[in-house]
């Protein structure tokens, strides 16, 4: 199956979080935060949202910094994914 975000969402997933820390101590699943760097897997058209119109500045590939409980969690053929607003998207990672 293959999702198709609308208006000014993007469909993002996770980037792995690492299990150590920078002084080598290895966290369990539980201590890790969710992790904030996504990658974008799929971008809306764009277009008017609330009456304004809104281009999209992100595409299918980037990595990107999003804000902590930001968009909706969803699974699609058991791989868990996110969608969010466009607006949610903090930053490109470079």
């Amino acid at each position: 199956m293959k999702i198709r975000p609308l208006a000014d969402r993007v469909v993002i997933k996770n980037v792995e979080a690492e299990e150590t820390t920078k002084s080598g101590i290895i966290l369990t699943g539980s201590a890790k935060e969710k992790p904030q760097v996504c990658e974008v897997v799929a971008v809306g058209p764009g277009g008017f949202v609330d009456g304004n119109q809104v281009e999209m500045t992100v595409k299918v590939g980037d990595r990107v910094l999003i804000a902590k409980y930001a968009g909706t969690e969803v699974k699609v053929d058991g791989d868990e994914c996110t969608i969010v607003r466009q607006s949610d998207i903090l930053a490109v990672v470079e």
